[in-house]
């Protein structure tokens, strides 16, 4: 079968565009408080020097193999992997591997943007000077008060929808490069900004003690687990998002390079939103660990009890949102480029109808924190904890396993040889051990660790009901 020379989508005008793109959609919001509290509780520099292996083991070789399957196919997942199958004389069973990305980043979205909307909310609220000289209860109730508003949170949830349909349903190069081009620039700017007032905030050596010091007793199995987890979900693997990437990335483009490139770009991105937040955190004496809420509740506290707070804080929600919107537009594309090619339809019109979708699923995660917060699907679950438990830790893990199996042991070796370069020898025999055995492995170790607690509380709670 001939294989598209180009997608029909548009191209990345450069190698950079796509380094940009792909960071862009690995910078998210875990990015801001999850690696950095992880590297502190588990090891710092220790944890650190782990967590580089596995994306060099792990995240590295899954991203080269979306990458190189997106460019082989120059479709969108669904299409790429029926095009793939069809080529190598495979069942078309893989398309399995499409179908789940697309949904994936479909229900990813739909509570993102939930999310993405309390960082725009937050821009508001900080601005205004809310937070100057607060109290812990003071940003504890605020961020409550937010939450039980269904209309509030609806009205910011819509708002960011918006604008990610906006920016994708004027297609890659008048859309996603040229928001791209902005947002990611500006994040770096404002994370050099925030970086630099972090220095001076006299909790810079706390801070970086809390990262970077060399934590070796801390390290147990555990740490791997988290760390191989922390590689693997960081990079937006297995959701189909580096496969429409990689579809429109030139020929010219070495994806191996181009995807190390990204990797430590996104690395880079995490170690400085911990050392930007952290030493805030420590010089007001406020506790680190408080996941999500640290970014609306113990950060804008810090914020507040420091000269310029209001500003300074302004410019992190900002930098949030960025973040966020990088990230939403990637979820987005996968499903918008399958609806398009398989409907022959405008994308404009695609990009709409997907957004009202995806808007009005994510309602149930609006209502999880007010209106339903009592109302669990299973095992304790509500319906937010429920679609990100399934989206981030049953089909992300699948999917990125399948891919990995897939682009080493099904794809004809011409293709592998036509996208990576590898020829027959060493290199080939290494990739096949790292990208064909190694990493999937590693991510069906994390798989299990993902699935195991739920499991148990199931196991748990029917042994509780027959007594």
């Amino acid at each position: 079968m001939a294989l598209a020379s180009d997608s029909r989508h548009g191209m990345w005008s450069s190698r950079w565009l796509f380094v940009l793109a792909a960071a862009g959609s690995a910078v998210g919001l875990g990015n801001i408080w999850k690696f950095p509290y992880i590297t502190g509780e588990n090891g710092g520099g220790a944890f650190v020097l782990i967590y580089l292996v596995c994306v060099a083991l792990v995240g590295i070789p899954i991203m080269m193999s979306e990458v190189m399957m997106g460019r082989q196919g120059r479709s969108s997942p669904i299409h790429t992997m029926r095009k793939l199958t069809d080529d190598a004389n495979r069942s078309r069973r893989w398309t399995f591997i499409g179908w789940m990305g697309v949904i994936a980043g479909f229900l990813i979205l739909s509570y993102y943007a939930v999310i993405a909307g309390w960082a725009l909310k937050y821009i508001w609220i900080t601005a205004s000077g809310t937070f100057e000289a607060a109290t812990p209860d003071l940003a504890s109730s605020t961020f409550n008060e937010f939450l039980t508003d269904p209309l509030q949170l609806i009205g910011f949830q819509t708002l960011f929808m918006v604008l990610t349909i906006w920016i994708v349903g004027r297609g890659v190069s008048k859309g996603l490069e040229t928001a791209i081009r902005w947002f990611m620039p500006l994040l770096f700017v404002l994370l050099i900004v925030l970086l630099g007032y972090s220095i001076n905030s006299g909790g810079f050596a706390q801070g970086w003690a809390f990262m970077f010091d060399l934590k070796f007793d801390q390290v147990t199995p555990e740490t791997w687990l988290i760390a191989m987890g922390q590689a693997f979900f960081t990079l937006s693997l297995g959701m189909g998002t580096m496969m429409a990437y990689g579809a429109y990335v030139p020929q010219s483009a070495g994806i191996g390079s181009t995807v190390v490139t990204i990797a430590l770009l996104d690395t880079a991105v995490a170690v400085s939103a911990g050392l930007a937040i952290f030493p805030i955190v420590f010089a007001n004496g406020l506790e680190p660990g408080q996941g999500p809420g640290l970014m609306f509740v113990t950060v804008p506290l810090a914020f507040g009890q420091l000269p310029l707070g209001a500003v300074f804080g302004t410019v992190f929600f900002v930098l949030v949102s960025f973040a966020a919107i990088t990230s939403a537009i990637s979820l987005t594309e996968p499903a918008l480029a399958y609806l398009v090619e398989e409907y022959n339809a405008k994308r404009q019109r695609v990009a709409i109808s997907l957004g009202v979708m995806c808007w009005a699923l994510g309602l149930g995660t609006v209502l999880s924190f007010n209106v339903w917060s009592d109302f669990y699907i299973v095992g304790g679950l509500t319906f937010f904890d429920f679609v990100d438990y399934v989206s981030q830790n049953v089909m992300l893990p699948l999917g990125g396993l399948l891919i990995a199996l897939f682009a080493v042991w099904a794809l004809p070796h011409a293709v592998r040889e036509k996208q990576l370069g590898l020829k027959p020898g060493a290199l080939n025999v290494s990739w096949k051990l790292v990208g064909g055995v190694i990493a999937p492995v590693g991510v069906l170790l994390v798989f299990i660790y993902s699935v195991l607690p739920v499991l148990r509380s199931l196991y748990e709670n029917v042994v509780a009901l027959m007594g």
